[in-house]
């Protein structure tokens, strides 16, 4: 039988297969990448919409974990304020409960009638008031400094009156009596205040009761002064009320001086005399002495006062400093209400801003 002649594949054809083969290879390799990529995104995506939601439910744990915090921040400043708030008063109960004790004691002493003064030379012969200190001119850079005490202050009536002014007075409290029992409470709802402290004067009808005299002891003194302290707790300055002869002694002032400055309190002299032996005690205990430099109200006509409150401005811009003694009767607050102009050439402050 006669063998059939085996055909060969030109190699035209063999190129065209080989060429289908791998385009054939490389759409299946393409087709697998865009199927891995397509499903890879789809997953890649819900992966990430997975991390966004859980990111969403952590921020909002924690936003709802610090308002917890913070609500118990906050309920912890409430009870802490409510704590300083129930101290606070605690404070200021216990303050008015020494007070009212010292008051019951004071109360069971009977005590004239008290007259309020015109002026604190109620104890002299002299119609003129004492000359002012002796104090050195000094060029003056700023503003010069006013400071101007009202005596005597001792009713709410009195503590409103000089409020209404609007202007910076500093008050100085007369110690409690029958006639003036809430002085110390009025002065402790103050934030600075003075004591106005009763001391023995050459000649004076209606004295206070517990005034200092020149005899008394220094433990007597102390004592008194203790007693101040007790009844106004914040108490940082003294000045006397007459005193003519108790100022006028070295040893009594130099007790009372003593006194004081063991417990931290400053004295400022009204100088009802023109003899006080203050310069010369304080000058001995290394202390600055600082004095009134003028009265206001040492005859009670308004004319006479806007007067002197001229003269307190003219040696405020002389020394830099000055200190000025009123009361609280209405021609004097009269004469400051209508001297506000003139007070702006000065700068009105309290006696603990002068120095």
């Amino acid at each position: 039988m006669t063998k059939r002649k085996k055909k060969n594949t030109p190699p035209g054809n063999k190129v065209l297969i080989y060429i289908a083969w791998s385009l054939a290879l490389i759409a299946v390799i393409l087709s697998c990448v865009v199927a891995g990529y397509y499903f890879g995104y789809e997953n890649a995506k819900e992966d990430m919409l997975k991390k966004e939601k859980l990111e969403k439910q952590k921020s909002i744990t924690a936003s709802v974990k610090l308002e917890k915090v913070d609500l118990k921040k906050s309920d912890d400043e409430v009870k802490k304020s409510e704590e300083l708030a129930k101290k606070s008063e605690g404070k200021i109960l216990k303050v008015e409960e020494n007070i009212n004790s010292r008051l019951k004691e004071i109360l069971k002493k009977d005590s004239k009638d008290y007259l309020s003064a015109a002026h604190e030379f109620d104890d002299q012969v002299v119609s003129e008031e004492p000359k002012e200190v002796k104090r050195d001119v000094k060029k003056i850079l700023n503003k010069p400094k006013l400071a101007i005490i009202i005596d005597d202050v001792s009713t709410s009536a009195n503590v409103q009156a000089i409020k209404s002014l609007g202007i910076p007075l500093t008050m100085s409290f007369l110690p409690p009596n029958n006639q003036r029992p809430q002085s110390a409470i009025l002065a402790s709802k103050e934030n600075f205040y003075m004591v106005h402290l009763p001391m023995e004067a050459q000649n004076f009808s209606a004295e206070e009761p517990y005034t200092l005299r020149i005899h008394d002891s220094q433990e007597t003194i102390t004592k008194r002064i203790e007693e101040i302290q007790t009844l106004f707790p914040r108490v940082k300055y003294i000045n006397n009320h007459t005193g003519s002869k108790f100022t006028s002694n070295e040893l009594a002032m130099n007790k009372f001086i003593y006194a004081l400055h063991a417990k931290d309190i400053s004295f400022i002299d009204s100088r009802t005399t023109a003899q006080t032996q203050a310069p010369k005690v304080m000058k001995n205990f290394g202390l600055n002495y600082v004095a009134r430099d003028v009265f206001l109200d040492h005859q009670m006509d308004k004319a006479y006062i806007i007067s002197q409150i001229k003269k307190a401005i003219k040696s405020a811009k002389l020394h830099g400093t000055a200190i000025a003694i009123g009361h609280p009767h209405a021609n004097t607050l009269q004469a400051l209400r209508e001297s506000k102009k003139l007070l702006s050439g000065v700068d009105l402050v309290y006696v603990d801003k002068l120095y």
